[in-house]
């Protein structure tokens, strides 16, 4: 189980050398190439988020990430020194709110463009608390948002499930490509 520690200062510029080394390290774990991309996204906005806290909370303290390959998943830990559960919006389960429910829409309602960050548009206020991590969200198999050690601070730990799904029990190769065939024939009956 390789794990990459990564410690930095609460500077923006060090969020892009963050997601360079997510994205590096991803790659050599052999992680599948589909998920790199989300990894990186998830990375940034983990970091740029811990970045944002500490600079408010504790300019001093690191942004700490670890970065830890199983043959099963890919796992990232974020964490910040600042207020726990600064920059969280809990929704009503205890969970983290959906992007919907950040921007207040209903069905079939508008985002209000101002309010993500749209260009050309007036920003009257910043961007709703947790924004990132219902990104962060979307973006992988599972995240967990816990305090840190001690009480201090907010850790972000997301895993992507990279294990090679388990072959269908019912039916062998030999199976699929008879049921390939099948539904081939059928759609030239159909055209």
């Amino acid at each position: 189980m390789p794990t990459v520690e990564l410690r930095f200062a609460a500077l923006p510029g060090h969020v892009r050398t963050a997601r360079m080394i997510a994205t590096a390290v991803s790659r050599r774990a052999g992680v599948p190439v589909g998920a790199i991309d989300e990894i990186k996204l998830a990375v940034g906005e983990a970091c740029a988020r811990a970045v944002r806290v500490n600079r408010r909370s504790n300019p001093q303290a690191f942004v700490h990430v670890e970065l830890t390959d199983t043959p099963e998943s890919f796992r990232v830990v974020v964490s910040d020194s600042g207020a726990a559960g600064d920059e969280i919006a809990p929704g009503p389960d205890g969970g983290l709110l959906s992007v919907d429910a950040l921007l207040d829409l209903g069905e079939g309602a508008e985002p209000d463009l101002a309010a993500i960050g749209v260009p050309g548009t007036e920003v009257d206020q910043p961007l709703p608390s947790g924004l990132g991590l219902a990104l962060i969200e979307g973006l992988v198999d599972e995240v967990a948002v816990r305090r840190g050690q001690d009480g201090i601070g907010t850790v972000v730990e997301m895993t992507w499930h990279t294990a090679e799904p388990e072959e269908d029990a019912d039916l062998d190769s030999a199976g699929y490509a008879a049921l390939a065939a099948q539904i081939a024939g059928s759609a030239r009956r159909e055209g």
